[in-house]
């Protein structure tokens, strides 16, 4: 099947698709601000540049989209019909690097959890795990 739309008008839309400061990261640093919680962002010396990074507590968040990540909620499991190829090797590729990263962390010590984008749906669940984590 070929693409609906031109070129021009694809690359247009893909160069909307942030890799940071996402609605459900701000989302996320807005909720961990308010607790009193203080972090860096997207700290560079830390392999996949975690999201927010709490360097004296040695821990990291990662705010994964369902999709990018392939989570197992409904929209991660969406499959595009057109270049379906193309977005499956991408989409496993983005699962292959998480996993290399989360384990090189853990090896640098430093502590990891993950916030999906459909579990922000329930945030006062979010804000309580993510407490729990930060504690």
């Amino acid at each position: 099947m070929t693409d609906r739309l031109t070129p021009k008008q694809r690359s247009a839309n893909m160069s909307k698709i942030r890799a940071a400061n996402t609605k459900p990261e701000m989302q996320v640093r807005r909720m961990v601000h308010r607790e009193g919680y203080r972090y860096l962002l997207h700290d560079k010396r830390l392999p996949g540049k975690p999201d927010l990074v709490f360097p004296g507590r040695r821990k990291v968040i990662f705010v994964h989209g369902c999709f990018w990540h392939h989570h197992v909620c409904r929209a991660g499991q969406y499959t595009p019909k057109t270049n379906a190829e193309f977005w499956s090797a991408k989409r496993q590729r983005n699962v292959e690097r998480d996993a290399e990263q989360i384990q090189k962390l853990g090896e640098l010590g430093w502590k990891i959890h993950v916030v999906w984008e459909c579990e922000l749906k329930h945030p006062d669940e979010v804000l309580q795990e993510l407490t729990h984590f930060l504690s």
